[in-house]
């Protein structure tokens, strides 16, 4: 798999869940697609509104619409540092960074940000989304060590 194909899906799904494209987000997912969205802490007050683990395109698809219509538009989700975690066979695994905004009083605010975990497969014909894993940051940033040591 090409690097700049991966690039192009993962931005191809954000691209197209922000404004909504349905069909076309149906079109970039696996038959047996897992998807899971949390928050790292579990602990705010809209977790019920992000919480999911879901399998298989139209499960998915269904809460992905759901979720989407009752979002803020205009809302971004900007995939940063997509990059190739492991290769195995026809699935290659990558993680990311998401950076989430929407407007406020005229002006673009962060609203989210986060990491992404997912894996892709080449299904002969087209790349499609297998797995895709986000955790949304809450807690509050602290010294490394502390966090992570």
């Amino acid at each position: 798999m090409d690097r700049g194909e991966l690039h192009d899906l993962i931005g191809c799904w954000w691209w197209n869940y922000d404004e909504g494209n349905f069909d076309v987000l149906a079109s970039l997912l696996s038959d047996d697609v897992h998807f899971t969205c949390r928050t790292d802490t579990g602990e705010t007050e809209w977790e019920e509104f992000v919480r999911a683990d879901v399998r298989g395109r139209e499960p998915v698809m269904a809460w992905q619409v759901d979720h989407r219509i009752n979002s803020p538009y205009p809302l971004r989700h900007n995939g940063t540092n997509v990059h190739v975690v492991d290769r195995a066979g026809e699935r290659t695994a990558f993680s990311s960074y998401i950076s989430v905004t929407h407007m406020v009083r005229g002006a673009p605010a962060p609203l989210s940000s986060g990491i992404v975990h997912g894996a892709v497969i080449d299904e002969g014909s087209a790349l499609r989304i297998s797995e895709m894993h986000v955790i949304l940051d809450t807690a509050d940033s602290d010294v490394f060590s502390k966090v992570r040591g």
